[in-house]
């Protein structure tokens, strides 16, 4: 009987660390999943231009993936200053007509508002969810400070787009959208 019990008690063993490896390699695979990285382009009337970048963007705490996101921009050949950043609405950056003029990246909408809440707060206000802080470029055209947006999950970044904006972001109504400006980078999140 002891004989018996024992190999049961292996095979038991055998098949749980089987189990354990499955769970572990599904919850890397999630991890990996639960990621985006979103190749950026300069934008213009006519279209896609070249590589700007990347923007990576992951749960802002490993640990607890309903606590935000974190925005890791790794860009470059921007012009140095402060800039309008957010989440539009629609996973495009191809340009479309307004008014009869043809505008960079219209296509993606405009800034993600599922709350319809019909105001540009910023990110730590009760307006637009696709409000993000504003991005830094230094002198040399590089964009690369980490930014926490707590108030975005992965799950709503999804199928969306990041454009950035020629001006910079005063997160207010007026001037509309906060005075960013025209459309000058942008890239699919997917």
């Amino acid at each position: 009987m002891g004989h018996r019990w024992s190999k049961k008690l292996v095979l038991l063993s055998g098949f749980s660390f089987f189990l354990y490896g499955c769970t572990d390699h599904v919850e890397r695979n999630r991890a990996v999943e639960e990621s985006f990285d979103v190749i950026m382009y300069h934008v213009t009337p006519e279209g896609n231009g070249t590589t700007v970048g990347k923007v990576y963007i992951h749960h802002a705490d490993d640990d607890d993936p309903g606590n935000g996101v974190r925005i890791q921009p790794a860009l470059h050949d921007l012009p140095p200053g402060e800039h309008g950043f957010h989440v539009h609405e629609n996973p495009s950056c191809e340009p479309g007509e307004k008014d009869g003029v043809m505008v960079a990246a219209l296509a993606a909408g405009s800034h993600h508002d599922p709350e319809h809440s019909g105001h540009h707060e910023g990110p730590d206000g009760h307006g637009h969810l696709g409000d993000l802080p504003k991005l830094l470029v230094n002198k040399y055209g590089v964009a690369d400070t980490l930014m926490i947006v707590p108030r975005l999950s992965l799950k709503e970044l999804k199928l969306r787009s990041l454009i950035i904006h020629a001006g910079s972001d005063n997160y207010s109504d007026n001037p509309p959208l906060g005075g960013g400006g025209a459309r000058i980078a942008c890239g699919i999140i997917q």
